[in-house]
């Protein structure tokens, strides 16, 4: 299940698969966000509480801590071993990949070959040391400049996708990206949309909401065991809260900030899905629920 941030998804997820099991075929989550991978990271990665996962399985989430490097490859290999102890354990049962992540998505259900691509510590170090010191317009220009077929395929806004395609240039050359395969397995693949007005003040909503469950006292917390520089703590929320730790911003701003970097975020999600084939896009505002549970059905009896 596929869509932009704070349309939904995690919610109708647990609702189907409670679906599923009254139909009498057992489901389990694998959520597909490159952020709740983290321990700890709860309120501000809007992880479902585990009192919600009540009876439903969930994987994908607390696999490492905020410290640690995760990548593609590292959830490729998980949610493959979940599906293969799934299929084991019952062969009736269903998973319910969901997130935000396109490349976790495409990563499972398109196949794709996260082997193909070269990876080094060291010479990501370097990259990212001088992102950080040259600024991301530095850093386009020399990804545009030593393998400019590479840069067209990448998000040069987002600082994470030029470090890395930086760090694949340097290693291998102005190569293409792995082309997407086909998954082995049945596929049903649903997306929640929004309108992008309707997609800001639920995003605000959840922003507002998070910094009032203690997002504060999280992001206090996290920087007290890990410091402020793990790449974890670029995800939305955790650098305006340690703002506001820090005296650098009022509460109100930093929610404003907040929104305004996930707002973004969800246009480039918008972008990266439409390029997905065979999503059946679901209006996450008219009872997503109700017309879901048709499409899981059908993909049932097939």
């Amino acid at each position: 299940m596929a869509g932009p941030t704070a349309t939904g998804k995690s919610g109708l997820a647990i609702e189907l698969a409670l679906a599923a099991r009254e139909l009498g075929r057992p489901a389990e989550i694998i959520s597909a966000d490159s952020r709740q991978v983290y321990r700890g990271m709860d309120i501000g990665t809007a992880k479902t509480p585990s009192v919600e996962r009540e009876g439903v399985p969930h994987h994908g989430l607390d696999l490492v801590d905020p410290d640690e490097a995760f990548s593609v490859a590292d959830f490729a290999r998980h949610a493959s071993q979940v599906l293969g102890d799934l299929a084991a354990r019952d062969p009736e049962a269903i998973a319910i990949l969901v997130g935000g992540t396109g490349l976790y998505l495409r990563a499972v259900a398109r196949d794709l070959d996260t082997g193909a691509l070269p990876a080094d510590p060291g010479v990501r170090a370097g990259v990212e040391a001088g992102l950080e010191r040259a600024g991301l317009r530095r850093a386009v220009e020399r990804l545009t400049s030593i393998a400019p077929r590479l840069a067209v395929k990448t998000d040069l806004k987002n600082p994470r996708r030029v470090a890395r395609a930086l760090e694949i240039a340097l290693l291998a050359g102005d190569v293409d990206r792995p082309t997407p395969g086909a998954y082995g397995g049945r596929l049903c693949w649903l997306g929640l949309t929004l309108d992008p007005p309707t997609n800001r003040e639920w995003i605000a909503k959840r922003a507002r909401n998070q910094f009032e469950a203690g997002l504060l006292e999280e992001a206090r917390d996290l920087r007290d065991r890990y410091g402020a520089e793990s790449r974890s703590f670029s995800a939305f929320g955790y650098r305006e809260a340690f703002a506001v730790l820090d005296g650098r911003l009022e509460l109100q701003a930093a929610i404003d900030e907040d929104v305004r970097r996930t707002v973004a975020f969800a246009k480039r999600q918008r972008t990266w899905f439409r390029s997905e084939r065979s999503i059946d896009w679901i209006d996450a505002a008219a009872d997503p629920l109700n017309a879901a549970l048709p499409r899981l059905r059908a993909f049932l009896d097939a």
